[in-house]
């Protein structure tokens, strides 16, 4: 045999080699591309289905196929067992938590009065409005045809808008007067009434840090008495403002937060 020969059919068997090493090389690409497009095919599917069950299957399903071991699932820490319902929340639960968080801000409230010697200076009220803060009392917090701050007044403020401050639930000042006399210097008491709710809306705002978009103020004259004696003590008490925490539910949550006072009963006052 020729050294030709022999050279020709060594140059073949290295050439076979090379073309067996080539074909063995593309099978790795393949089956990474195989993969990607399970995984695409798996995404696609979650997110055109809700049927968790139905995923799960055909994930385990595509795994097999392609031989793929896939990790078992454990819940995280505080997390409840897969297919354990989640609780739904009547109107009613709403109103109750919506009351709580409501009785929870007065309590605040009233411990920050407390503190600076102003136990029992404001009324709270709860309805479906929210929260009441009523500036009205034996000391008054106005005199008379005046809307400027009294120093108790002030004080009461100053612990109310701390609580108030973090928030998120919108404010209405509403100022109020009384409907004997002459209410000289203001044309009317609509004017009295406004610049009294005004003047205890600045203060909140400019020394208890409220953010402006929270709050607003109105003036009811001497329209909402909260009482129609004539008394010098009873005008004292139509000379207030009110600040109300409005409740920020839905109407068909808020119409049942009477209910939920009247079960609860004297933890509510």
């Amino acid at each position: 045999m020729s050294r030709r020969s022999t050279t020709r059919r060594r140059g073949r068997r290295h050439w076979f080699r090379e073309d067996e090493q080539r074909d063995d090389r593309w099978m790795a690409s393949y089956m990474d591309m195989v993969t990607v497009l399970m995984c695409l095919f798996i995404v696609l599917f979650a997110m055109s289905s809700l049927d968790k069950a139905k995923f799960e299957q055909l994930k385990e399903s595509l795994a097999s196929g392609f031989g793929i071991v896939l990790p078992e699932e454990t819940p995280g820490p505080g997390t409840e067992p897969s297919g354990a319902p989640e609780p739904t929340l009547t109107d009613l639960d709403r109103a109750r938590q919506e009351v709580e968080a409501l009785i929870a801000l007065r309590d605040r409230i009233a411990a920050g009065l407390d503190d600076r010697g102003l136990g029992g200076a404001v009324e709270f009220r709860l309805d479906e409005r929210g929260l009441t803060i009523r500036l009205v009392g034996s000391e008054t917090f106005f005199a008379p045809n005046s809307t400027e701050l009294t120093g108790r007044t002030e004080a009461v403020l100053d612990a109310v808008a701390p609580v108030l401050r973090p928030t998120k639930y919108q404010i209405s000042v509403e100022g109020h007067a009384d409907f004997h006399g002459s209410p000289y210097p203001f044309p009317t008491v609509w004017e009295l009434s406004s610049g009294r709710a005004t003047q205890v809306l600045r203060h909140l705002v400019e020394e208890g840090g409220i953010a402006p978009q929270r709050i607003g103020a109105v003036g009811y004259g001497s329209a909402r008495p909260a009482t129609t004696g004539s008394s010098e003590e009873d005008m004292a008490l139509n000379r207030r403002v009110d600040i109300a925490v409005l409740s920020n539910k839905p109407e068909s949550i808020r119409a049942l937060i009477p209910e939920v006072l009247r079960r609860l009963g004297d933890l509510a006052r």
